[in-house]
C-alpha cells in the first residue's frame, strides 16, 4: 500500500486542520490566565455561609486588595494536574468526570461490540426514510428539557457517539449531531425555569424566590428553542442538499469512515433477539441515569458505576467472552481518553485564577461599571459584565454564587427587578457556554465529535448573533415591566 493511501485509509488523519487542537488551545489559555495574576491585582471580598444557598457567599461592600499570588512556571505545569485533583489537600475538582468519561467510553465499547447500534441505526433510518429532518426539533425539545430542569451538562457526553453516527446515516454531517445536543441542552440552560444549578441557587443568592421573573425566562426558553432548531434544520437541510456546504466538508468522508465504520458489511437491517436486549438495557442505561441525577443526586461516582455495571451486563447477555468483554472496554475508554484530558486542562484554567486572586477583583471592577446607570443601560451592561465573566466562571453554580450576592442588590438602587438581574446572569451564561472553550463541556463534546474548534466557530456564530439580539430585546422589556 502506498503511503498515500495509507493515509487516506486513516480517518484521524483526515480530520486534523491547521488550527490548533484543544490541548493546545487550553494550555495556551492556562498560560495566559496565568499572566493576568502578574497585572490584574489580586483581591477578596469577605464570605458568610448561606444556608440556602448551602455554600459560602461574597458580602457586599467588603473587597479589599490582599498580597498578589502570581502564576509561575511552576504553577502553569502543575495546572493540568490541579483540574484533576488538588495536588496540596487531594481535594477533586475535575477527577470525577475523566473518569465517567472513560467508564462511559468502556460502555459505548461493549455495546458497539454487540453490533446492536450499528443495526439499530440502519433500521431506523431505512424506517424513516424522507422524514429524518423532524429528529432534530424533537431531539433538541428534549435536549432543552434537560437542560432547563436540572442543568443538563456533563451528562451530555453520553449522546455524542450516539447521536453522530445517527445523523450521519440520515444524510447530515457530524457538525449537526454536535449541534442537537449542544445546542439543544445550552438553550435550555440559558433558558432555565427551575434548574436548580442555575436558577435556583441565583434567586437564593440574590434573596428572591426562584419563581420570580419565570415567565420571562419562559419566553426566553420557548423562543430560543425555536430560533435554535429552525437554525439547526437550515443548516442539515442545505448540508444534506449539497455536502460542499457543510463546515466540516473536508472531513465528510473521513467523519464517515470513523463513525459508521462497519455499517458497509451490514446488509440485513433485522436486529438479533440478542441485540434488542442489549438496546433496550442501553436505553434504560440513560434513563437510569437521567432518573438518578433529576432526583437521586447521583453525580459522576454513580453514574460511571450505571455505565461500569450495564457494559458487564451487556457483556455477559450477548457472550462476548471474558477477553472480548474486557478487550472492547479498554478500546472503548481509549477513544475518549483525549476528552478526559481535555476536561481536567479546562479545569485548570479556572485553578490559575483562583490561586492569583482575581476573581473577586474582575467581580469588584463589574460592580463598581453598574453603580448609578439607568434601569435599561444597567441591565444590557449587566448581561455584558456577566458574559465577561462567564468566560473566567464557565460553572453556573459557581458564576452565581460569585456574582450573584454582589450584583443583585445593585438593581435596588437602578430601579430593576433582582429577578431580572438572574435572567440576565443565566442568559449570559447560558450563550457563552454554547462556545467557551474553557467549557469542559463544549470541548469535550467537539472532541468526541472530532469537530475542530474554528470549524463550531464557523458554524455557530451567526446564531450566537441572533441569541445575543434576542436576549437583549426580551431583558429590556422586561426592564419596563
Amino acid at each position: 500500500m502506498s503511503d498515500d493511501q495509507s493515509v487516506s485509509a486513516n480517518p484521524e488523519s483526515e480530520l486534523q486542520t491547521r488550527f490548533p487542537t484543544a490541548y493546545t488551545i487550553l494550555f495556551l489559555l492556562i498560560v495566559l490566565m496565568a499572566a493576568l495574576t502578574w497585572f490584574i491585582p489580586a483581591g477578596q471580598y469577605e464570605r458568610a455561609m448561606n444556608e440556602e444557598v448551602g455554600r459560602e457567599v461574597a458580602v457586599p461592600g467588603t473587597y479589599e486588595t490582599v498580597d498578589p499570588n502570581p502564576q509561575g512556571f511552576v504553577d502553569v505545569m502543575l495546572a493540568p494536574t490541579a483540574g484533576f485533583y488538588d495536588p496540596d489537600s487531594y481535594a477533586a475538582n475535575a477527577i470525577d468526570v475523566a473518569l465517567f468519561i472513560l467508564f462511559l467510553g468502556g460502555f459505548l465499547g461493549v455495546m458497539n461490540a454487540t453490533g446492536a447500534i450499528d443495526t439499530g441505526i440502519r433500521s431506523a433510518m431505512h424506517r424513516l426514510e424522507g422524514r429524518e429532518i423532524w429528529m432534530i426539533p424533537i431531539l433538541m425539545t428534549l435536549f432543552a428539557l434537560g437542560g432547563t430542569t436540572y442543568g443538563m451538562a456533563e451528562e451530555t457526553l453520553a449522546f455524542y457517539a450516539i447521536l453522530i453516527p445517527v445523523m450521519l446515516s440520515a444524510g447530515y454531517d457530524a457538525v449537526t449531531g454536535v449541534a442537537i445536543i449542544l445546542v439543544g441542552a445550552g438553550i435550555g440552560v440559558l433558558g432555565s425555569t427551575i434548574n436548580p444549578f442555575a436558577t435556583v441557587i441565583a434567586a437564593n443568592a440574590a434573596d428572591i424566590p426562584f419563581t420570580d421573573g419565570l415567565a420571562l425566562r419562559l419566553v426566553l426558553l420557548v423562543g430560543g428553542l425555536v430560533i435554535c432548531a429552525a437554525y439547526v434544520m437550515r443548516y442539515a437541510r442545505r448540508v444534506k442538499a449539497d455536502p460542499s456546504r457543510s463546515v466540516v466538508a473536508r472531513q465528510w468522508d473521513a467523519h464517515r469512515r470513523l463513525f459508521l465504520r462497519g455499517h458497509d458489511e451490514i446488509e440485513d437491517f433485522t436486529l438479533t433477539g440478542i441485540q434488542k436486549i442489549a438496546l433496550v438495557i442501553f436505553a434504560l442505561t440513560f434513563l437510569v441515569m437521567i432518573w438518578g441525577v433529576s432526583s437521586q443526586g447521583w453525580w459522576m461516582a454513580q453514574m460511571g458505576a450505571l455505565f461500569l455495571g450495564s457494559a458487564i451486563l451487556i457483556g455477559l447477555i450477548a457472550r462476548l467472552g471474558e477477553k472480548k468483554l474486557t478487550g472492547s472496554f479498554v478500546d472503548g475508554a481509549r477513544d475518549l481518553l483525549g476528552v478526559a484530558l481535555v476536561v481536567g486542562l479546562a479545569r485548570g484554567i479556572v485553578v490559575i485564577m483562583e490561586q492569583g486572586m482575581i476573581a473577586d477583583t474582575i467581580l469588584h471592577s463589574a460592580e463598581t461599571t453598574l453603580g448609578g446607570l439607568p434601569e435599561l443601560a444597567f441591565i444590557n451592561v449587566m448581561f455584558w459584565l456577566e458574559v465577561g465573566m462567564s468566560f473566567f466562571v464557565p460553572s453556573s453554580s459557581g458564576l452565581a454564587v460569585l456574582s450573584m450576592p454582589i450584583l443583585a442588590p445593585l438593581a435596588d438602587f437602578a430601579g430593576v427587578g433582582r429577578d431580572l438581574v438572574v435572567t440576565a446572569y443565566q442568559s449570559a451564561n447560558g450563550l457563552v457556554n454554547l462556545v467557551n472553550p474553557t467549557f469542559a463541556v463544549v470541548v469535550g463534546g467537539l472532541a468526541i465529535g472530532r469537530v475542530s474548534y474554528d470549524r463550531w466557530l464557523a458554524f455557530i456564530w451567526p446564531l450566537l448573533l441572533i441569541l445575543t439580539l434576542f436576549i437583549s430585546v426580551v431583558i429590556s422589556i422586561g426592564a419596563f415591566l
